[in-house]
This record gives C-alpha cells, structure tokens and sequence, in this order.
C-alpha cells in the first residue's frame, strides 16, 4: 500500500502557474498547507472537487464535504483515499515575452503606401480562475510554466495580436515614423483588446507592453517617406531660425541708429546746435561751393523767402548764403588778374589774351591792380576806382549788404533792386 501523504504544500517555483503534488494517497488526518496568493484544488475521479484558500487544514469530513462524500464511514472516516492535489500560483507573473512570429501587413494612414512591420514586447499574467485554467489547459499535466502557457497561446495571440496592432494604427492613425512617441498609449489599446481573450482561460492579462517596432529600414519607398517626413520639420525648423535671426539683425541694425543718434545728438550739444542748424549748414555749405553768380541770382527770391521763415534756421542758413554768394561774387569781379575789356568793358577769363565780346587785346594786369569797368584804367584794388570813383561792388539800399551786380534782390533783407 502507498504512503499517506501527513502534509501537503506547494513545492514548486515561483514562475510556475500550476503544480500537481506527487503524492496521492492521503486519509482524514492529513495536513494541508496553501501560502498565500495559492489556491489547491482536490482531484478525484476526473472531477474538480475541493478548493482551498490560504491557510492550514486537516482533511476532515467537516473541510473536504465533496471528498468525504467518498469516505469510509465504518472506519470513522480515517480510511486512506486516493486523490489528486493542484497548487495554483495567483501571484503576477511579470517580464513573459511576447512577439510576432511574421510581419504585419498595413496601410499607413498618413502617406497612404503599404507597410510591413514587426512587433515584440513583455506582458505579466496572473490566474484568475483556478477551476477554468486547470480544466482547459492542464488536464492531466504535472505542471504548468511561463514557457508552456505561452507556448499555448501562442497561436491565438499571433493571431490576436498581429489584427488588434493594424486595427489600432488604423484607428488612431499613429504614423509610423512618430510611433515610438505612442509606445504608451499603443500598448494601452492592445491590452484592452486582448484581456477578454486571456480571461476565456481564467488567465488576467495585467499588464502588457510593447517594446520595439521592427521597422523596414533600408527598404527604398520606407526611405522614401521617412525622407519626406523629417524634411518637412527641418524646413520647419530653418524657417523659424531665419526668421529669429533677421529679427535679431532688425533689432540690431535699429539699436544701431538709436546709439548713433544719441551720440550725434550730444556732439551737438557740446557744439551750442541743433539738428535744423545743421541741416542749414550743409545746405548752405553747397550753396557756397557753386561759382556760378548766375545761379545764384535767380535764386534770389528763393533764398530771401528761406531766410526770412524758419526763425533761427532761416537766420543762420541765410547768412551763410549771403556771405558764401557775396565772397564768390566779390571774388569774380575782383579776384587778382582778373581783366576788364578796356574797350567794351565786359569781363575776359583769366589770362585771357583778348577779348571774348569785341577780340580787344587785353594788358596783363599786375598783383593785387584792378581795371576799373568805367575808364578802364588800371589802378589798385579796392571798393572804389581812384581815377574815376567807380564803385567796384553794389550795396543794398536798404540794409546796406554788398550784392553782385546782377542780383534783382538783396540776398541779406530780401529788398528788391
């Protein structure tokens, strides 16, 4: 007769889901001992009988009430009986590889061209119903491990997988060349999806992830919109950057007239003028560069009106006009050599020989001598002619200001002539 069994407990490892105890001979009087996070269920002729929670039993009629149904009661239910006992580990088991044993075939939603890839990751399981996974998957097994579990579900979670994962894209149109970003949230749709196909075996799916996506790199249209898709960011990017760096010179070039401005505006505080004299003194300083008396005439008017508006400005531009005309003026009729005609009297170029009105020849006239347009003689230089009394220059009747011989208005007051 075989041994009776004085106590029984698990003695299996933790990444075993089900384990059968070895003996099966057992009486009234036998210790049973289920750990925590276990279940033992009694086996007897084919049937699930008896199922044990954490804690310590004796098999007693009282704790066994299907299996005494089969006890000898002559013997005061100390008979020895004939049964099977499976521990059931419940705890997570974690880090149980999964992936596809082929590529998945789709469409990708966003460029629209056909796609293979592949898919691998872990996932953690956990009995949930102890009779169910013991009636359907182990039957007359002795145990039931990590790799045999998978090994058994292999075939329907290939199949399961490999439609939820183009199902998902699909539906949530994840782009392949972003799909890393949504590892999280893929894996979140794949194990809804699945947990109703593990639960038909009394198996909780609790967690499930996916780790890697096989993509078909170097494959020449996969290339092709990769390419496509990160150029479009990077002409993103170098858009903007342009646009920070003509802003940046912007800002740059106007800094740049800013400090310029307030380092000419205090070099004309320093000088005693402001920007309007300035302006005046340029104008002005242009005005007096031009030789032309002609000009200058038939701006008279124009040069009278600009001096007698603008207050300060037209006072200053004014004068440096007057002075800068009446110099150049004085200058063309009184400049040393300069000749006069001695039998017309019209004015000949420097060193000219003859005369340009009646072809006269015209003396050379000395240092510092003038020839006087009324008589024509030669005599020192001066306002007036000490032969006759010409006055060299004309005079303003009403301010008293030189003015060329041809001016229609005083440069100085504006008074017509």
């Amino acid at each position: 007769m075989a041994q009776i069994a004085e106590v029984i407990q698990y003695e299996g490892d933790n990444s075993t889901f089900i384990w059968k105890h070895p003996c099966e001979d057992f009486n009234s009087l036998t210790q049973l001992i289920v750990h925590e996070s276990q279940e033992a269920i009694f086996f007897m002729n084919g049937q699930a009988l008896d199922l044990f929670g954490a804690g310590r039993y004796t098999l007693e009629t009282e704790n066994i009430p299907l299996i005494g149904r089969f006890l000898n009661r002559v013997t005061g239910d100390r008979t020895p009986f004939h049964c099977e006992v499976y521990f059931i580990n419940k705890t997570e088991q974690m880090s149980i590889k999964w992936g596809t044993d082929s590529k998945v075939q789709y469409i990708e939603p966003t460029y629209g061209f056909p796609l293979s890839i592949g898919a691998s990751g872990e996932m953690s399981l956990r009995v949930e119903d102890s009779r169910k996974l013991l009636i359907k998957l182990v039957g007359t097994e002795k145990s039931l491990g990590q790799q045999q579990l998978v090994s058994l579900f292999r075939a329907f979670l290939m199949t399961r997988v490999k439609t939820y994962i183009a199902q998902v894209i699909k539906n949530n149109k994840i782009n392949i060349f972003e799909i890393d970003e949504n590892l999280t949230t893929f894996s979140e749709h794949l194990h809804g999806m699945l947990v109703p196909d593990f639960a038909d075996y009394g198996v909780s799916l609790e967690r499930f992830f996916v780790m890697n996506i096989v993509k078909p790199d170097g494959e020449r249209q996969y290339e092709k919109f990769k390419e496509l898709h990160f150029r479009q960011y990077a002409d993103i990017a170098e858009a903007k950057l342009r646009q920070q760096t003509d802003i940046i010179y912007a800002q740059t070039e106007a800094q740049k007239v800013v400090i310029d401005s307030q380092a000419q505006a205090a070099k004309r505080a320093q000088e005693g003028y402001t920007y309007a004299q300035e302006r005046g003194f340029d104008v002005a300083g242009q005005v007096a560069s031009n030789e032309a008396v002609g000009q200058f005439t038939n701006m008279g008017v124009g040069l009278g009106t600009m001096m007698g508006v603008g207050g300060a400005v037209g006072g200053i531009v004014g004068g440096a006009v007057n002075s800068a005309i009446g110099g150049a003026a004085v200058q063309r009729s009184t400049q040393p050599g300069a000749a006069v005609c001695p039998s017309c009297g019209a004015m000949v170029p420097d060193g000219a020989k003859f005369c340009l009105e009646c072809g006269s020849k015209i003396e050379s006239v000395p240092q510092g001598m003038i020839v006087c347009p009324d008589c024509g003689k030669t005599v020192v230089k001066g306002k007036f002619c000490l032969e006759c009394g010409h006055k060299f220059t004309n005079s303003c009747p009403n301010c008293g200001k030189d003015v060329p011989d041809e001016a229609k208005f005083c440069l100085e007051c504006g008074e017509k002539l």
